[in-house]
């Protein structure tokens, strides 16, 4: 990504005004219309470049292995010449053959061949036994399978990706959202207790003390629409949009409840619909830890580029074995003088005709074969170490990431209830103090009470559902591409 970025940067103003037209072509996304998770993910499946590359990859193994295919079929091979001779080669013989009373050393200059010269040649063909393109089409084969599972990781890392993106512009969403409440809320208070000075109820000192506060608060909320704008153009690239356009999602991180699907809002339940892997008690983490890493995709690419390893070190062993060619072929030769008559006289054409079986069987190689076997012998075994080592890395980032998936559930479940308290908190605080019992330091106290702990719930739900996306592709589970059920279930949900 930053060797593509750094390549974006360094292009002149020629190559940007070329790929104006590429832009153009996009699909757009409407600005006012807020996108759902699940139309994210699905407009990243569509166009997501990365995607793009990986499934031309596949294609390319696909012919590949159709080329690989075409040496089982016989081959037929037609040619044709044609020679004027403008001047026949001549040779010199002993006069002797013709003449036996001729001088010893005496030589007759003779002419070989005609004016015009026609061949025509039909050469086939076909392999009985050739181990290393049979073993070959097994590599070919393979080398497909891998590619196809690239194609599966690049997905289940853009629907990660996306994901991602998508939760983090929800709690820049969020944060900006709460600011601009919390705001709201000292501009009422502001405007209560100005009022209240005026009629001598509240001091001066209360009034300066709101104001400092919003002064604070202006800042922080440009900040956190700043980051609204950046998580904005993170989600457009990821769906191959332009980053200028002003995308919005739909969820509400703080109003999101974990523990009841159905008392969340469409937008909620969509993302929990595709939250994919559910951790909500221990026999679920213990199933998760049981089942392991079978269905990761770089897992699997390495268990792939194994077995492709052990198949080319076959190639080379069974190059000792024999090669069987069956071959024919028919051709046809004439030569004429003087003015050229394709193949004319039938006196002057022969024909020939020829089958038969080759066998070629090594013998000695200059020791190269058995310096490449050595070679694949070693490209093998690395390739056994770099799976064995990856599985259990995995093995423990997977152990990591529920680890941290639990506790940001137990933390969301904690912060729950003190969201709550905090609102009656603050309810009570802005009573009291228009009642006069409470000061206005009380208020403001109680404010930012609540504006933290809606953040810290809404943080706590982010960090699930992030440590989830991850969870899902470190399983090799991720919705709408291996669990499709997922999917389906949240435009069910929607409907």
């Amino acid at each position: 990504m930053a060797a593509v970025l750094a390549a974006s940067l360094s292009v002149g103003p020629e190559a940007s005004a070329a790929q104006e037209p590429r832009r153009a072509l996009l699909p757009s996304i409407p600005p006012a219309e807020p996108l759902l998770l699940s139309d994210a993910v699905r407009i990243a499946l569509d166009r997501n470049l990365d995607i793009i590359d990986a499934q031309q990859e596949v294609a390319l193994a696909d012919t590949q292995l159709s080329e690989t295919w075409s040496t089982f079929y016989p081959s037929l091979d037609l040619s044709s010449s044609y020679t004027r001779n403008v001047a026949p080669q001549v040779s010199f013989l002993p006069a002797q053959i013709f003449d036996p009373s001729a001088e010893m050393g005496e030589f007759i200059p003779v002419q070989f061949g005609a004016d015009n010269i026609w061949s025509l040649s039909l050469n086939a063909e076909q392999y009985l036994l050739e181990p290393s393109i049979m073993v070959g089409l097994g590599v070919a084969s393979q080398y497909r399978g891998l590619q196809r599972e690239v194609l599966r990781g690049r997905v289940q890392q853009t629907v990660t990706r996306v994901r991602i993106a998508f939760y983090d512009l929800l709690l820049a969403q969020e944060e900006a959202r709460l600011l601009e409440e919390s705001v709201g809320r000292v501009q009422l208070s502001l405007k209560e207790t100005k009022a209240m000075n005026e009629a001598g109820l509240a001091d001066a000192y209360d009034v300066l003390r709101l104001e400092v506060e919003l002064a604070n608060l202006e800042p922080d909320l440009r900040r956190a629409r700043n980051r609204q704008v950046a998580a904005a153009r993170r989600l457009a690239t990821e769906i191959n949009s332009d980053p200028d356009t002003e995308l919005s999602v739909v969820g509400e991180l703080a109003e999101l409840n974990l523990d009841d699907f159905s008392a969340n809002s469409p937008g909620n339940r969509d993302i929990l619909a595709l939250a994919g892997t559910t951790l909500a008690s221990e026999a679920d983490l213990e199933a998760l830890v049981r089942e392991g890493t079978g269905g990761r995709s770089d897992i699997r690419q390495l268990e792939i580029t194994e077995n492709l390893r052990r198949t080319e070190l076959r190639i080379e062993q069974v190059g000792y074995l024999p090669t069987i060619v069956a071959f024919g072929s028919y051709s046809v030769a004439a030569q004429q003088n003087g003015p050229p008559d394709f193949f004319a006289d039938a006196s002057q054409r022969g024909t020939t005709k020829q089958v038969g079986i080759r066998v070629t069987l090594p013998i000695f190689s200059g020791f190269g074969r058995e310096a490449r076997i050595g070679q694949k012998r070693a490209v093998l075994r690395q390739a056994e170490a770099r799976t064995g080592f990856m599985a259990n890395r995995a093995e423990a980032q997977l152990r990591n990431l529920v680890d941290e998936a639990m506790e940001a559930r137990a933390r969301a479940s904690g912060q729950g209830l003190a969201v709550s308290q905090a609102r009656r908190g603050y309810e009570i605080a802005r009573l009291q103090y228009r009642e006069g019992i409470s000061s206005q330091l009380e208020l403001t106290d109680a404010e930012v009470a609540l504006r933290r702990s809606q953040f810290n719930y809404a943080q706590a739900v982010y960090d699930y559902l992030s440590a989830g996306a991850r969870l899902d592709e470190a399983t090799g589970q991720v919705p709408m591409v291996d669990l499709v059920g997922v999917g389906r279930a949240g435009a069910e949900e929607r409907e």
